[in-house]
């Protein structure tokens, strides 16, 4: 798997930044995406992830995808997360 460019966590939330090429025509492009998921631990205590959030996860979500948009926005990229 490709590691991400980096990863935004707070608690048990995290979004990770991931780049990839897009061949589009005769050209190529890099364009970036967001990766978010949820840890927990299991009842054996085996990690998982999950995408859905209790009431208390929304603001750990929050602050790590406005990180993450942040970032995307401020290193010279649109708001589609493509860069130049």
């Amino acid at each position: 798997m490709t590691q991400p460019e980096i990863v935004f966590r707070h608690g048990s939330c995290s979004a990770a930044v991931f780049e990839n090429a897009v061949d589009r025509n005769d050209s190529s492009a890099r364009t970036r995406s967001v990766h978010f998921q949820k840890s927990y631990r299991d009842a054996d205590g085996a990690w998982q992830t999950t995408l859905f959030l209790r009431s208390q996860d929304l603001p750990k979500a929050v602050l790590v995808l406005n990180k993450a948009y942040e970032y995307l926005t401020s290193a010279g990229s649109d708001e589609e997360g493509v860069s130049p």
